[in-house]
């Protein structure tokens, strides 16, 4: 297991420490892989977005560390995955879907189609018109009310 040298400043923000102990304050994760692969290839860049270290997988990483990049990367990152879709108010654009995610039931707008953007043969990425993604992770793991009402807007 690595131990990255990983800590808070003063005002929550994330640290890390390089080899050569210079700290790097104001640290991000990104992930390079965010809806494929989730947990390899993460990379922490500076304020200026220059990466600083490559994490080929966070598995590889020791538990006070993974718990730290793991609280970052959720407070980053805000994407509802959508289990249900209970209501769709038209099936033409703009219109209002009534849905259920891992975060609780929830109501936005779509403004138009492609909003809808395909990221694999079972996954679906939605844009609400305030900017908020929702993830579809597995079409086929909708209940049938759900797929066809999403159906009509593929």
């Amino acid at each position: 297991m690595t131990a990255l040298q990983l800590n808070h400043n003063a005002y929550g923000q994330l640290c890390y420490t390089d080899t050569d102990g210079v700290v790097h304050e104001q640290v991000t994760p990104v992930r390079a892989f965010p809806m494929s692969a989730p947990d390899a290839g993460v990379s922490l860049v500076d304020a200026r977005g220059h990466e600083l270290v490559w994490i080929a997988h966070l598995d590889e990483l020791d538990a006070a560390s993974r718990a730290m990049l793991d609280d970052a990367l959720a407070s980053r990152e805000f994407m509802p995955e959508i289990r249900s879709i209970r209501h769709v108010s038209s099936y033409a654009t703009p219109s209002v879907w009534q849905v259920g995610t891992d975060r609780g039931d929830t109501e936005f707008t779509l403004k138009a189609e492609d909003d809808i953007r395909r990221l694999s043969v079972s996954q679906l990425l939605i844009a609400d018109s305030n900017g908020v993604q929702f993830l579809i992770r597995d079409i086929q793991q909708l209940d049938k009310a759900s797929r066809k009402r999403l159906d009509r807007f593929l």
